[in-house]
């Protein structure tokens, strides 16, 4: 039992450390937009973000190093990160670069881009 336990606690640690951030859906991002109660980053790129984001949505590869002084200064404010879709891990540089200016309640829209669109909410352009 003893080994078992030992074998048990490095994937623990892991999972304990590895940065996942609990799901927002559409229909939840789409209410705390409309309330004005959340700040979201988009990690796609800038190309991306041109074709189409989500609104008030931040561009974390081009204003990234300003994310200190975008962000709320709430550090309890709901904060969203998102990439391209189901399966993209991307969005964990700008959930992590959240955490590491200390936010707490930081979320993943693994629906991403494409889950929003796909449901038909509003998109914002460059």
């Amino acid at each position: 039992m003893k080994k078992l336990l030992f074998l048990f606690l490095p994937f623990l640690a892991c999972s304990l450390f590895a940065g996942e951030y609990p799901d927002i859906s559409v229909k939840e991002l789409q209410a705390a937009l409309k309330d004005g109660k959340v700040a979201v980053i988009d990690v796609n790129g800038k190309k991306s973000f041109a074709r189409g984001h989500i609104p008030t949505a931040i561009d974390f590869s081009s204003q990234g190093k300003s994310l200190s002084k975008l962000l709320p200064s709430d550090k309890s404010a709901l904060i969203v990160s998102y990439c391209g879709g189901p399966g993209c891990g991307a969005y964990k540089r700008g959930a992590d670069a959240a955490a590491k200016l200390g936010y707490k309640n930081i979320k993943h829209l693994s629906a991403g881009i494409s889950g929003w669109k796909k449901a038909g909410a509003d998109i914002a352009k460059k």
